[in-house]
């Protein structure tokens, strides 16, 4: 259970179903946010992050599994689904695990409802470690580390006619929402005077970065834009306490040349400083870096072919990660079902 439009991550995990042969119902988690605009924000706002069908939605996806008996339930993110329902899918048998995509104590999505449903999984995955321990101590699911990945469908280094025809080029790249630590980052790019291109929510809304603005962009125009760029930024959620995001293997998988917020995880995936990005830590260091990748060509192509060669890797893939989450399942005997 999860959104499966374009470039989300449950699109590419119903794509992975797919190819290991794996039976699915695909539900939607748009259903539980099917009201009106008016309602869905006095839900969220007075009622503290709450869907305004979280009820009947989760009701549904009981019934779902009253009627169809899978092994597994996967839901990704902060599904809208209850403790009650959860607890009558664990009633019929049914492991219930969650890939847990953003950190569920952040500011934009830290609720009660959330994190008592948390505590009926059987188990949950969570893509940084800084979590671990909050999840831990709900006392209730089994918890393991699953990075994110990249989807070989979407991300690779296909030929881009727009792109290699120059009519998406730019200095620098980022996609991403325009959180204030962002935009803060962002800005002073887009004030140095370097040509950059920004994809994600919001970004229109800062004079600073207006101009640079994209819009959100679909998935083929996203991977076109990073072919265009010369430099790609990949920088970390600081509200999701994150330590990657997907685009750090994304970008990877394109083939892009990767200037990346220095972290643990980061350096994990890429080794020390020009084995395969380079890394900041502050934004002089970020102006200094970038101004010195515009100015040699050839070492942007040999990062982006290293980057690709060390990350854009089969146990990387979504299935990969589909594979993991699936056998921690222990499930039935015969093909499990999700």
């Amino acid at each position: 259970m999860g959104r499966f439009s374009p470039g989300h991550i449950g699109a590419s995990l119903l794509s992975a179903c797919e190819s290991l042969g794996v039976e699915v119902i695909a539900c939607d988690s748009d259903g539980a946010f099917a009201a009106p605009q008016w309602m869905r924000r006095l839900t969220w706002h007075l009622m503290k992050r709450r869907p305004p069908r979280l009820a009947t939605f989760s009701m549904h996806v009981a019934d779902l599994c009253r009627e169809h008996a899978p092994d597994v339930l996967l839901s990704t993110g902060s599904a809208p689904i209850n403790a009650r329902a959860l607890q009558e899918i664990g009633a019929l048998g049914v492991r219930r695990l969650n890939y847990s995509t953003d950190d569920p104590w952040s500011a934009v999505h830290r609720s009660r409802w959330l994190l008592d449903a948390l505590r009926e999984y059987d188990a949950v995955f969570s893509p940084r470690r800084s979590n671990l321990p909050e999840l831990r101590a709900l006392d209730g699911p089994e918890v393991y580390y699953l990075p994110f990945a990249f989807d070989p469908q979407i991300h690779h280094d296909g030929a881009s006619s727009v792109a290699v025809q120059g009519g998406m080029s730019c200095d620098v790249l980022f996609v991403g929402g325009a959180d204030h630590d962002r935009v803060a980052v962002l800005g002073e790019i887009v004030r140095e005077g370097f040509d950059v291109a920004l994809y994600g929510g919001y970004w229109d809304r800062y004079s600073v970065t207006r101009s640079a603005a994209r819009g959100l962009g679909s998935p083929d125009m996203i991977r076109e834009a990073t072919q265009g760029a010369k430099v790609c930024l990949c920088l970390v959620r600081r509200s999701n306490r994150d330590g990657h995001v997907m685009r750090s293997f994304e970008l990877a998988a394109i083939g892009a040349c990767m200037l990346v917020e220095d972290t643990e995880e980061h350096r994990e995936m890429f080794g020390g400083e020009g084995k395969a990005v380079m890394y900041f830590q502050n934004p002089t260091e970020m102006i200094s870096k970038l101004r010195w990748l515009l100015d040699h060509s050839s070492e942007r192509a040999s990062l982006g072919h290293a980057a690709k060669e060390r990350v854009a890797i089969e146990a990387n893939t979504y299935q990969a990660r589909l594979s993991t989450m699936l056998a921690s399942a222990e499930s039935r005997a015969g093909v499990p079902s999700l």
